[in-house]
């Protein structure tokens, strides 16, 4: 899990989620997802796997983004970005995560490099979730971690 407070150095990358009910959010991440609660109120944070999935309220503009409305998704048919969970296992995953209420889109589906699925939490963000099948391809960590990608 992802250590609380972040690190002295370096960066540590969070997903920001609006959420129109965030006990609802928190439930879903949690209970379905199987995070843990790092902290609760508004926002509420859930460390996941190795990550953090902040989730708050929508609102108006503030000071240091004047112009920006935060909401959630007003179509969940059309996104604009997504979070994507890479898994070891995604049909052991999809099992788990359908037996506590997950929704999928379709069960996972193969492709060129991988196998992946989406599923949507309960306000509309799309959520995929993949396996790599192809370890000494473009999709291995060791070939990202060798700055070769892109």
């Amino acid at each position: 899990m992802a250590e609380l407070p972040p690190p002295a150095e370096g960066i540590l990358v969070t997903h920001f989620i609006v959420s129109g009910d965030v006990e609802r959010s928190r439930r879903f991440y949690t209970e379905v997802l199987g995070g843990r609660v790092v902290f609760s109120g508004e926002p509420t944070v859930v460390a996941l796997s190795n990550g953090w999935i902040v989730m708050n309220l929508g609102g108006g503009p503030t000071d240091d983004k004047p112009t920006v409305v935060l909401e959630t998704p007003g179509d969940p048919d059309r996104a604009s970005s997504f979070l994507n969970i890479r898994v070891k296992d995604i049909e052991a995953v999809y099992a788990e995560w359908s037996a506590r209420g997950a929704q999928f889109l379709t069960p996972p589906k193969q492709h060129q490099y991988e196998i992946r699925c989406y599923l949507r939490d309960p306000d509309g963000h799309l959520i995929e979730v993949g396996q790599t099948t192809d370890p000494d391809g473009d999709w291995s960590p060791a070939h990202w971690a060798s700055g070769t990608s892109g």
